[in-house]
């Protein structure tokens, strides 16, 4: 009997996208586990790519000869069995490639890095060899490429005279600092000092701090410096033996130079005491339950997850939190690290690669219990899962947009499904499916009504910014939203303000011929950046000097459109002298730790106005903000999106909640051009459940989720004819699996039809229970094969949150 390995290869094509058998050589018999990565050679050139073991069996030899496992990557499994399963759960689920799904599990340092090199292996024409090769017996793919042969190359790889040959690298490295341990006795230093002679003085003071340490200590070369010891006296002690140099794998610490005072746990009102008392009992019994905790802003939902989890370590069990935005994760980390210190650790974009790492080995390692984070970090390897929340529930940021395409509120179900552990998801806004589903009793609601020392919701007022129009104001400030900000100013009080977009204007026009600056790649204007003095595509990237004249008629009537963040913000400093601005933004908050940063200035009270976009509207708690400003409700409500009422309400909603936190009351000033409508109404009232009735019924007379399931086949080529035929061709493939009661749509071009030089059509069905039409999604891309190998692009979307 011999040892053989199941592995999934990192070759991303559905005719790969199950397990391959490898045999085991006898030297990683006893290593070898499900969840390492391995090197194995793989195709008929036995190319070396990555892999994952998902199992290991014993099998009887037979005269089929297997290829083997070249190399461990790993000296532990880098995905628990559970993770394991649930990438197979995964990779159906969401119609992606299983090792893709593997991969977003891992840190971006874990994934493989892949290294072409083409190898002599036969003897080639001598001027081909000195012209390609310079006599040695192998070059870099690149090399070839630069060199303009890759077409003899293969040539040549066809008469067996060269091959291809593709090294993998891992690109993970814990990071090491060198250290200094004593390597004698006391006595023996003793001996020494009495032959140094007496000017060496730093020689002296080395075998002073030697002689204070014993066998167990050791100190960094940082350690040493502060102390007085030079490098080269630590060099000149190892070569005469008084000491030994080692390397000490430390953690990088991304909160390394931050204090957290700790708190302690805050007397929980009868609601919240209600919610606590249902999730605890949960959590003592082993049960699997979802819980929909819907509490109005600033009701306290921090504090019921905080002494929830508590409940959770005291058990011996770890939990996970998830948070929408990067934007929400300094307050959040404040409350945990505060709370439960270096129990937790902390995944998000805003960290780097290697601070990352870390923080996954701490959770990997049992190291911490509690983890904080964004979407991905719902992956996170927690080896014993007590609870899972999801905090701001609504947000569509917890839906990825590329493959594989899952929603982190479904893996969180599904991994609470597997630990038998409560799941919480929190908002003040609901999701009308998780609302829908409490409803059903799929989820159990727990409701928090009223906010933490009964401390009012703010007053809104909303604005016709059409009457402001008529009566001569032609500012982006209405007259009451000005008045509010300068009388804050004035009592040293402050205001946040949401515009949902970023930039300096929408667009650029010629007065003079009407002619728009759009994206060459994209059917899309672009936008102007005043602090960079450029037009940028905010979909493919592309980037041009701003025209000084209209570029169709020549006219220089060129014309700035639209209210960006940065027009904003110059505006109200031209309106208010004595304003002090922080803007948060996509392009204000690229750089590592800005995020925090720019919080951390409001917070010290550097600025009376914090203006962004929709990253400010969730999740914040300043106490001196008393006025909340909203520059135009409208920006979604004109959308191709069903849910374009919803995301409305929610934002408003959520915005509307960051003012009159603290004893001071709020105020919050909406602006709109359709103060009539439903969405924007609700809000002002703070009224979620009328806002849900309301909608509710819009969503059954037109047949949308969550009365019925949806999936998106997105089809994009870069001629449009061959994309709208081959949609046509693949939507007729597909209707005889479904049922007189689904409900096709389309195909149409999608609302911006082309971008990045590529045409996109789509079709959306909708339906309720459809038993063939998994298996038919997968049969179809299966079958489209060569048609994708040759350019064209399917994209499947299950339950889609992107109509655009």
């Amino acid at each position: 009997m011999t040892l053989i390995a199941d592995i999934i290869v990192d070759v991303p094509t559905l005719q790969t996208n199950r397990p391959y058998t490898y045999s085991i050589p006898d030297i990683f018999t006893d290593i070898i586990q499900p969840g390492m990565r391995v090197v194995v050679p793989f195709g008929r050139g036995s190319r070396k790519v990555q892999g994952f073991v998902i199992d290991i069996k014993e099998h009887e030899t037979t005269e089929m000869e297997l290829k083997a496992v070249e190399s461990l990557m790993d000296s532990y499994p880098v995905l628990t069995k559970e993770l394991l399963k649930l990438g197979e759960f995964l990779a159906y689920q969401t119609f992606s490639f299983q090792v893709k799904c593997y991969q977003t599990m891992l840190p971006a340092v874990m994934r493989a890095k892949y290294s072409k090199k083409v190898r002599l292996i036969d003897e080639i024409p001598e001027n081909l060899y000195w012209e390609v090769f310079k006599g040695k017996d192998e070059i870099s793919w690149e090399e070839a490429e630069n060199k303009n042969v890759l077409s003899q190359l293969i040539k040549l790889e066809k008469q067996d005279k060269v091959e291809i040959d593709y090294d993998v690298k891992d690109k993970a490295a814990a990071k090491k600092i060198k250290k200094v341990k004593p390597a004698l006795s006391f006595e023996a230093y003793e001996e020494i000092r009495e032959g140094i002679r007496t000017n060496a003085k730093r020689q002296k003071l080395f075998i002073d701090v030697l002689q204070s340490m014993d066998d167990k200590t050791s100190l960094s070369y940082a350690e040493l410096r502060e102390l007085g010891v030079t490098s080269s006296t630590i060099r000149s002690g190892l070569e005469k033996g008084w000491c030994e140099v080692f390397y000490e794998e430390i953690y990088r610490d991304p909160f390394a130079s931050r204090i957290f005072e700790p708190t302690t746990p805050l007397t929980l009102n009868k609601d919240q005491a209600h919610a606590f008392s249902e999730i605890y009992q949960t959590i003592k019994d082993d049960q699997h339950n979802v819980f929909l905790l819907k509490g109005v802003t600033g009701s306290g939902k921090t504090e019921v997850y905080l002494q929830t989890i508590r409940e959770v370590i005291d058990k011996g069990e770890g939990a996970l939190m998830l948070v929408p935005e990067i934007a929400l994760t300094p307050q959040m980390v404040q409350r945990f690290k505060s709370r439960f210190g270096d129990e937790v650790a902390v995944l998000h974009s805003g960290l780097s690669k290697g601070e990352k790492y870390d923080e996954w080995r701490k959770i990997e390692k049992e190291e911490a219990k509690v983890v904080v984070g964004a979407r991905s970090s719902v992956f996170a390897p927690l080896k014993n899962i007590g609870i899972i929340i999801i905090d701001e529930e609504h947000e569509t940021s917890y839906k990825q947009e590329e493959f594989p395409k899952y929603h982190a509120r479904d893996v969180a179900i599904w991994r609470g499904n597997y630990h038998n552990c409560p799941v919480i998801l929190g908002s003040a806004t609901p999701s009308l499916e998780s609302r829908a589903r409490a409803t059903k009793n799929v989820y159990t609601l727990l409701e928090l009504n009223n906010r933490v020392n009964d401390y009012p919701m703010p007053d809104v007022d909303v604005i016709d910014m059409r009457e402001e129009a008529k009566s001569g104001n032609p500012s982006i400030f209405s007259k009451a939203l000005l008045d509010g900000l300068k009388k804050r100013i004035d009592q040293g009080e402050q205001s946040v303000l949401l515009l949902n977009r970023r930039g300096f204007s929408s667009f650029v026009m010629c007065r003079d011929c009407g002619y728009v600056l759009e994206c060459p790649n994209c059917d899309i204007s672009q936008t102007l950046h005043m602090d960079t003095k450029t037009m940028k595509c905010h979909y493919c990237g592309h980037e041009e000097g701003i025209p000084k004249k209209c570029p169709k008629c020549e006219s220089r009537s060129i014309r700035y459109y639209g209210t960006g963040t940065q027009k904003v913000e110059k505006e109200l400093k031209e309106l208010l002298d004595d304003a002090e601005i922080i803007r948060m933004d996509v392009d204000t908050t690229r750089k590592k730790g800005s995020h925090e940063r720019l919080f951390k200035q409001f917070e010290n009270k550097q600025a009376n106005i914090l203006l962004g976009t929709q990253m400010i509207a969730k999740g914040l708690d300043f106490p001196d903000v008393t006025l909340v400003g909203v520059i135009n409700a409208d920006t979604a409500l004109g959308l191709p999106d069903f849910r374009s009422a919803e995301k409305t309400f929610q934002l408003l909603t959520q915005v509307s909640g960051r003012s009159g936190r603290g004893e001071k009351e709020g105020q919050v000033i909406i602006q709109s051009y359709n103060p009539e409508h439903y969405a924007i109404q609700y809000a002002k009232q703070h009224d979620y459940d009328s806002f849900y009735k309301k909608e509710m019924n819009l969503r059954h007379l037109s047949d949308y989720s969550p009365y019925y399931y949806l999936l998106k086949i997105t089809v994009s080529h870069e001629n449009e004819m061959t994309a709208a035929k081959k949609i046509r061709q693949y939507t007729d493939y597909i209707r005889p699996s479904l049922s007189d009661k689904a409900i096709v749509l389309g195909p149409t071009p999608k609302s911006i039809a082309r971008t990045h030089n590529r045409y996109h059509f789509q079709v959306l069905i909708k339906y309720k229970r459809e038993k063939n039409l998994t298996e038919k999604i997968h049969q179809l891309l299966s079958e489209t094969q060569k048609e994708q190998a040759k350019g064209m692009y399917i994209s499947i979307d299950y339950q889609p949150l992107d109509f655009i």
